[in-house]
């Protein structure tokens, strides 16, 4: 099993920065390739941002294209999602998730279905 959870939520004002933080642990034996999804109240889950289990490779929602950058440490197993120009519209509840990957596996995995295993979460609130 791999258990994994979030950090670094919290409340901003729009224009401002925070950096979340996704913890992978349990198992050292697979590759884990990472996303970080986002759900708001009475809305969808939705895809914000992906890396391959390299970390080579990476994925980003339009919404948050040059604002939101994921990036990750594979020493640590830890992944990050640097949160900038941050918006009202950003305000959501985010979710990590991992996946086992295959080592061809180069690119990110955008479904949030295809994902093996997820964190409780962590509130992002941004206020006007």
């Amino acid at each position: 099993q791999v258990q994994v959870v979030e950090s670094g939520g919290g409340l901003v004002q729009a224009g401002g920065s925070l950096r979340l933080s996704c913890a992978a642990s349990g198992r050292t034996d697979i590759r884990l390739a990472m996303g970080w999804f986002r759900q708001a109240p009475g809305k969808e889950r939705e895809f914000v941002a992906a890396i391959s289990w390299s970390g080579l490779n990476t994925q980003h929602a339009d919404s948050v294209k040059g604002r939101f950058t994921i990036s990750s440490d594979n020493v640590k197993n830890l992944v990050y999602l640097q949160m900038n120009m941050l918006k009202p519209e950003d305000t959501a509840v985010y979710y990590c998730a991992a996946k086992t990957a295959y080592y061809s596996a180069i690119t990110p995995y955008t479904a949030g279905n295809v994902y093996d295993y997820w964190g409780q979460g962590t509130q992002v609130t941004v206020s006007s």
